[in-house]
């Protein structure tokens, strides 16, 4: 396996260079920041303690955007069954039951198993049971927070639920989720997942962290306060998630990562970051796609089907 952003790979002559120069990263400010930005100000000059809570409670709850007709038939073609978790039960989705393999897809923050709508289509076609789910706070399954750790927790209670899984694909959160705690598969039998599919992810907590705290310009005291409750809560560190330390924890026969030049979410630096850290992956930078797209481009769902065969 080649780790082909490794400074000890040799590149072949055929080398071709990324298909686009990176662009500055820059996250767009949401309306009405002003105002947010305000409230911090005034909370954490009466209280670190009354800002961090306000903060973290914000970090921890994502928006539940409304549906899109074009889940509702994604939805429609798939069987929904629930999954048992400490919440509530989860909104789980099976494509093709009949499938040789089992693949498991894990989606973003404020996406939801019908967000992979075209991905499980292209999956079905390639011959693959494909299984999704709506994460806690997600979709249909319960909540209102959630965290990284009870999202990872949630997907390995599917994972346990499924049994024998041959691949998981996650975007984003999901992968980090996935990788980062990191969720155990195939328990049952070997205990390693012959293949996992990163796409879009983020390499380190602490970076996703600030990049927070600066779109809100929160102050020093009120960040490293989450850093101490994240360490109160789950006994580890935080930057200790990251997938830059994920390599030595994650069993997973093979590794693709995929990232767009372009992504507007999660700098693609952070991507090269994680392929430096993790011998035998390989990294497969696209360009033009995003942070989103990516997961709907028949091109990325062709290069995902044969790296899940190889």
């Amino acid at each position: 396996m080649l780790n082909t952003f490794s400074p000890a790979y040799q590149w072949p002559a055929r080398h071709e260079p990324l298909p686009a120069a990176p662009t500055a990263f820059r996250y767009a400010e949401p309306p009405g920041i002003g105002w947010v930005r305000l409230k911090f100000r005034l909370l954490a000059a009466v209280s670190t303690e009354w800002a961090f809570r306000e903060a973290w409670r914000m970090f921890c709850t994502p928006r539940r955007l409304p549906r899109k007709k074009w889940e509702e038939a994604t939805l429609a073609t798939a069987r929904a069954f629930r999954v048992p978790f400490e919440t509530g039960s989860l909104a789980a989705y099976e494509w093709n039951p009949q499938g040789r393999r089992t693949v498991l897809l894990v989606h973003g923050w404020e996406h939801r198993a019908a967000f992979w709508g075209v991905f499980a289509d292209g999956l079905v076609r390639a011959g693959y049971r494909v299984v999704a789910f709506d994460g806690p706070a997600h979709g249909d399954s319960p909540g209102r927070l959630t965290t990284l750790p009870q999202f990872a927790q949630a997907t390995q209670a599917v994972a346990d639920y499924l049994g024998e899984v041959w691949a998981v694909v996650g975007h984003s959160f999901g992968a980090a989720t996935t990788a980062g705690l990191p969720v155990q598969f195939n328990q049952a039998s070997s205990g390693e997942l012959p293949r996992l599919v990163l796409m879009s992810a983020p390499g380190d907590t602490l970076a996703v962290a600030q990049r927070f705290a600066d779109l809100l310009q929160l102050p020093a005291a009120v960040v490293q306060r989450m850093a101490r409750h994240i360490r109160e809560q789950t006994g580890r560190a935080a930057e200790s998630f990251s997938l830059t330390q994920a390599a030595a924890k994650v069993r997973a026969a093979r590794v693709l990562l995929l990232h767009d030049c372009q992504d507007e979410s999660v700098p693609f630096a952070e991507a090269q970051a994680i392929a430096r850290s993790w011998p035998g992956l390989v990294f497969r930078p696209t360009t033009g796609l995003g942070h989103n797209k990516i997961m709907r481009d028949q091109g990325v769902i062709r290069q995902v089907a044969e790296f899940l065969q190889a």
